[in-house]
């Protein structure tokens, strides 16, 4: 629930080229303008004995500030809470190296330049899809959010389950999306169990929402494209996260 402040980065090359630190640069810049921070600062690397020709190293990190009273409360977290999914732009930052594993892209990039029909478009240009930022959409509901998972790394089981009392399970209506075409694409190429697909990837599902129902409609009216993937249920010694219904499974 913390508001953006500032942003700090680095770049590290092999060789400085001009025109790949503007257009990083000009990137985050955007990025910041768009939430409402400051980007003050950062440092630019030129070492040759270090990184490869080519190679890029770009690291970044944010500060932001919140009130005590504002923090989310895990504890408050009850049965019949409802869990609401925000829709993801692509993989966002995880399961990269299954993916290159999956299409052999260490050993033949030029897997990357094939068309998907069901894609519209190249698996490189898939893949390169920017991150959702989901802050301007969320700010104006913060403090109806109980908790809430940004799905990274993990998926479903890591990520949501740390926003549960011990007593308490997520139980997903894996029926309630379809995941977008390049998850199934992925899980029929590399064999991929559901299961595992939904340890790795977000599946279609950036950030899920933890909200009493008296609030689901409200966020839901300020949210528009959020939607009911599922409620907290008593956990009774099960999992933390349980996922039913899968679609296409």
């Amino acid at each position: 629930r913390a508001r953006p402040l500032f942003f700090l980065d680095y770049i590290g090359l092999g060789s400085m080229i001009p025109a790949t630190v503007e257009a990083i640069v000009e990137g985050i810049t955007r990025a910041c303008k768009d939430v409402g921070c400051a980007l003050i600062g950062g440092e630019t690397a030129e070492l040759s004995d270090i990184y490869h020709a080519g190679d890029l190293d770009l690291v970044g990190f944010i500060v932001g500030a919140v009130e005590k009273r504002d923090l989310p409360q895990i504890d408050s977290v009850s049965t019949g809470d409802v869990l609401l999914g925000l829709p993801s732009s692509g993989l966002h930052t995880n399961g990269f190296t299954l993916v290159r594993k999956v299409f052999g892209v260490d050993q033949n990039p030029s897997v990357l330049q094939t068309y998907f029909p069901e894609l519209n478009r190249t698996l490189g240009e898939s893949l390169l899809v920017p991150h959702r930022c989901y802050y301007n959409d969320l700010s104006p509901v913060l403090r109806n959010i109980k908790t809430m998972a940004h799905i990274t790394g993990g998926g479903f089981f890591d990520n949501i389950a740390r926003c549960l009392p011990s007593a308490r399970s997520a139980s997903i209506n894996g029926s309630s999306w379809e995941p977008p075409p390049l998850f199934r694409i992925i899980q029929e190429r590399g064999q991929v169990t559901t299961e595992e697909m939904f340890r790795v990837f977000n599946m279609g599902v950036g950030m899920v929402l933890i909200a009493s129902p008296e609030d689901v409609d409200m966020i839901r009216r300020s949210v528009a494209d959020a939607w009911v993937i599922g409620e907290v249920v008593n956990r009774d010694d099960g999992d933390a996260v349980l996922i039913e219904k899968v679609s296409g499974s």
